[in-house]
């Protein structure tokens, strides 16, 4: 594992259909302590047979070491050997013929956190983002400058409004930030629900994937 870039080289799983026939692809990625494999059994639950599901691999099984509140530096170089994880197979899916257009990208958790600062980082239209218990990364008072437009990127956000990891005040920040942003975002606060999916997170992401809203 380098120290400059520690998810380098990690493994990427694979489910559905190859990347010729799907209709979309989607990035899955998994939260602290959890794998690739953990993501990939959420896919199941979409019961989806045209979308390509990708998931990668986090060294140690973890993205960045301290909590997604925590002063960004100190994430560092965790954090943007991530980012670059998922702008990699962004970049990958679109050489092989899947613009960003007909990506979804979805975490839960650490992995949703991840997967919020990446499409604002880098935003321009996706199919979907997806963040399942997890908001915008660095401690409060962070400034929230992205350029660029999300371009009505259809975005939902669901956590429980006592979620142990996630304030429930973040989730409502990354929803303003990105619709500040030009994103349409769905966010669903769900009473004392805890650090899970449920199912109607599960019905919302699935109509998302078929390009509908539940």
């Amino acid at each position: 594992m380098s120290t400059a870039d520690p998810h380098a080289g990690q493994p990427v799983l694979r489910r559905g259909p190859s990347l010729d026939e799907a209709r979309l692809a989607a990035i899955l990625v998994h939260g602290r302590g959890a794998s690739a494999d953990d993501i990939l059994a959420l896919a199941e639950e979409f019961d989806i047979d045209d979308v390509a599901f990708l998931a990668p691999q986090a060294a140690n099984r973890t993205w960045y070491p301290y909590s997604f509140l925590s002063p960004i530096e100190q994430n560092e170089p965790f954090l943007t050997s991530a980012l670059g994880v998922v702008a990699g197979l962004v970049r990958t899916l679109g050489e092989k013929g899947l613009p960003s257009d007909r990506v979804a990208i979805l975490g839960f958790s650490q992995g949703a956190c991840l997967t919020l600062e990446f499409a604002a980082r880098n935003p321009r239209r996706y199919a979907a983002i997806v963040g399942l218990s997890g908001g915008l990364i660095g401690p409060p008072g962070t400034p929230r400058v992205y350029p660029g437009s999300l371009a009505q990127t259809p975005v939902f956000l669901g956590c429980s409004d006592v979620d142990p990891h996630i304030p429930v005040e973040r989730v409502r920040e990354s929803a303003a930030v990105l619709r500040t942003m030009k994103a349409s975002v769905d966010e669903r606060i769900y009473r004392g629900m805890g650090h899970t999916v449920n199912n109607d997170e599960v019905s919302a992401v699935t109509a998302l994937l078929n390009g509908t809203r539940a």
